[in-house]
């Protein structure tokens, strides 16, 4: 796992820090906009009083929050102690996708706890991303909005080559899912432009900044999830989607 969650702070007593595997039931709830959220039951891997690992089938990213339920054993809470079920805001800290041949794309990721209530800049705004700050009360990790983009995983920190975007109409079909994973709304449409990191589409579609869509290329055999960055119209009148891929890369080759 990339990021070792709730092992950040080294002056933690090192049985509070290591990860225990309880595969305990947990209600994963998102909300991506104020009008669009989804809950998810899962298990986990693995946790600490101070975050946690799972696997989902719905897609979110590095920065978001997510609000869990479970049974967490008494000693591993920093609070709500009487309590059956912990309630606790967590951020995201890592994800990756898990192909797996003939099914369904899984996220793996690890969280951080970061206490019984939510930052009011999320309640203004679900599509807040934010990093971690420190350590605040009861161990638990103190937040800010993030201040700068965060860099991709599937980017080498080495690569020093300029963002490639080339102004093509390459096909492309758009998913939107709901709060259930089924495919609600979907386009075939073109790009204004693509790079490999994000593209500019062509869309009838209205969706909001902050949902997660599948951008499925046909004729490069892909699909990859993608945030909503922006929807705006242009000279022409025409909507367009801005759109960063979260999980992998779109290969250029041949389009460059």
């Amino acid at each position: 796992m990339g990021t070792n969650v709730g092992q950040e702070n080294e002056g933690r007593p090192r049985r509070l820090r290591e990860r225990l595997a309880l595969p305990l039931p947990v209600r994963v709830k998102c909300r991506e906009t104020r009008d669009h959220e989804w809950a998810e039951v899962t298990r986990l891997i693995d946790v600490t009083p101070f975050g946690a690992r799972f696997v989902l089938m719905h897609a979110t990213e590095y920065g978001r929050l997510l609000h869990l339920s479970l049974p967490l054993p008494r000693p591993l809470r920093c609070f709500d102690h009487a309590e059956d079920q912990y309630r606790v805001w967590a951020l995201v800290r890592f994800a990756k996708t898990l192909e797996v041949k003939n099914q369904a794309s899984r996220f793996e990721l690890g969280v951080a706890f970061i206490g019984k209530h939510p930052p009011s800049s999320y309640l203004a705004d679900p599509a807040t991303r934010y990093e971690v700050l420190a350590p605040g009360a009861m161990g638990l990790w103190q937040l800010r909005e993030m201040t700068q983009q965060p860099r991709p995983r599937y980017v080498s920190s080495a690569e020093k080559r300029p963002e490639t975007r080339v102004n093509i109409p390459l096909e492309v079909t758009i998913e939107v899912q709901d709060a259930n994973g089924k495919t609600e709304a979907s386009e075939v449409t073109v790009t204004e432009n693509i790079s490999r990191r994000g593209a500019a589409v062509f869309t009838s579609l209205k969706v909001e900044r902050g949902r997660f869509v599948r951008v499925t290329s046909h004729l490069h055999n892909i699909s990859l999830i993608a945030v909503v960055r922006g929807r705006r119209a242009g000279a022409n009148g025409i909507p367009r989607l801005h759109l960063e891929f979260i999980d992998r890369q779109f290969p250029l080759d041949g389009l460059e």
